[in-house]
């Protein structure tokens, strides 16, 4: 439930919640939904309810244990906004990223509205990162949400990247990371989409991630764009 990650843009993952339901278009071919299929058919105890949400108070602590700064991605295979995860368990998840100071605290969310109700009533030390998940200008409402938080550093996943988004408002946004969709069914992205966000990102002068190009076998279509690996990050104490 806590591991060294593949992603690009992390270190290790943290999952106190499992589980999810799909809300918009990005979420179509869920990887998550995937892993969580897998998992239980091989009697992980942790996916004993499949793709259910599912609270695990017992991993709440766990960061407070390692010792060595790392960037961790909050609940990978969940969203820790969704509507079945309660106020109090957010709070707690919240409070150990406060105390784990020495940790940067990765979060991605579809349910902008809610992380904005709820974002009064937690603390926003400078080691949390929050960001929105958005695909396509159909969920564009999901970044003046997160722009309407009090999170220091405030980021975009624009991941599985499903048309272009040729007019990004990145006022107060400080992160940018672009992807295709992956595995089976992987729906196509185009150059010029990356290539677009990437020149908006150099304008306003804001750190350009390009985590893959993605499709049903992504280590063949690697993570390059024009030549270079773009692996930009926020300057923010870790």
């Amino acid at each position: 439930m806590a591991t060294k990650s593949q992603i690009e843009w992390t270190d290790a993952t943290w999952n106190p919640v499992t589980g999810c339901t799909k809300l918009s278009e990005g979420c179509r071919n869920c990887y998550a939904h995937r892993m969580a299929k897998r998992l239980h058919a091989m009697g992980n105890n942790r996916y004993a309810n499949g793709f259910d949400v599912t609270l695990h108070w017992d991993l709440i602590n766990l960061p407070l244990s390692w010792k060595k700064p790392r960037r961790i991605f909050v609940n990978s295979m969940s969203d820790l906004f969704h509507e079945s995860v309660p106020d109090e368990f957010i709070i707690s998840v919240f409070n150990t990223m406060n105390q784990a100071y020495w940790h940067t605290f990765q979060i991605l969310t579809k349910r902008s509205e809610r992380l904005l109700e709820l974002s009064k009533n937690l603390t926003w030390t400078s080691n949390i990162w929050q960001g929105v998940s958005i695909e396509n200008n159909e969920v564009l409402l999901r970044i003046e949400h997160l722009r309407s938080t009090p999170a220091v550093i405030r980021f975009l996943s624009l991941e599985p990247l499903l048309g272009p988004l040729n007019s990004l408002n990145l006022d107060n946004i400080h992160w940018v990371i672009v992807g295709g969709e992956s595995g089976p069914k992987a729906r196509p992205m185009e150059n010029e989409w990356v290539r677009n966000i990437r020149d908006q990102c150099i304008l306003s002068q804001i750190p350009f991630f390009f985590k893959q190009w993605g499709g049903v076998r992504k280590q063949l279509a690697g993570r390059t764009l024009d030549g270079k690996t773009w692996e930009e990050f926020p300057k923010a104490n870790r």
